[in-house]
């Protein structure tokens, strides 16, 4: 059996959260950087990966694959390591639940646009856009909410350790933990303070941090 190999740029939420659960197995793989900047992404190379011309694809001995769902789920089922699905129907269901939150509700209010507003175009000399930051707050809030209730008194949102919703969610809420509204946000939810800082402290989440300069 080959390693597998995951493509696409390491800033991205998405990669990242495969990278997450591949490490989190303690499965050795390739990763082929993709300059999506440089348009690399819509070459006729990796649109024989991903005709729509996204991030993650992904291939383990000829089987290609894309969407960062089934990516994940294949390589916790795929793979040797630690168990990152529950098995238990409703942590399972659970689990779904709260990656559809993030991919649905988080990613579209703590991604863009406040990290984008806050984080990537000040980097390109640009003023942030504080009307758009502000129309976002409420559904990022909701968001974050529903984390925290999903959480509980539990230490992770599905389950006894960390999962693919966690992994899920950990690319999205590090970027938003580097923006100003964060520490807002957080002071109404501290349980899931709490989860990041054990989130934050797994080897995984320091090794796939991106550089981002």
């Amino acid at each position: 059996m080959t390693d597998p190999i995951l493509y696409g740029p390491a800033y991205s939420t998405y990669v990242r959260s495969c990278r997450l659960a591949l490490e989190e197995k303690g499965q050795v793989y390739d990763f082929v950087e993709i300059d999506m900047f440089g348009g690399a992404h819509k070459e006729p190379d990796f649109l024989a990966r991903h005709p729509f011309g996204k991030v993650p694809a992904f291939e383990h001995d000829g089987f290609p694959l894309y969407e960062t769902g089934a990516i994940l789920r294949y390589v916790d089922e795929v793979f040797a390591g630690p168990r990152l699905q529950p098995e238990d129907a409703h942590a399972r269901a659970r689990m779904n639940q709260a990656i559809s939150i993030a991919d649905n509700y988080a990613y579209t209010s703590l991604i863009f646009p406040i990290v984008i507003e806050r984080l990537v175009e000040p980097s390109s000399d640009n003023t942030p856009d504080e009307a758009a930051i502000a129309d976002a707050l409420p559904q990022a809030r909701t968001a974050l909410a529903a984390f925290a209730s999903l959480l509980g008194d539990r230490d992770f949102l599905a389950g006894e350790a960390p999962g693919l919703a966690d992994l899920h969610l950990v690319p999205i809420y590090d970027y938003f933990a580097q923006t100003p509204e964060c520490e807002t946000l957080l002071a109404e939810v501290p349980t899931l303070r709490r989860w990041w800082e054990r989130m934050s402290a797994r080897p995984s989440v320091a090794k796939t941090r991106p550089d981002t300069g």
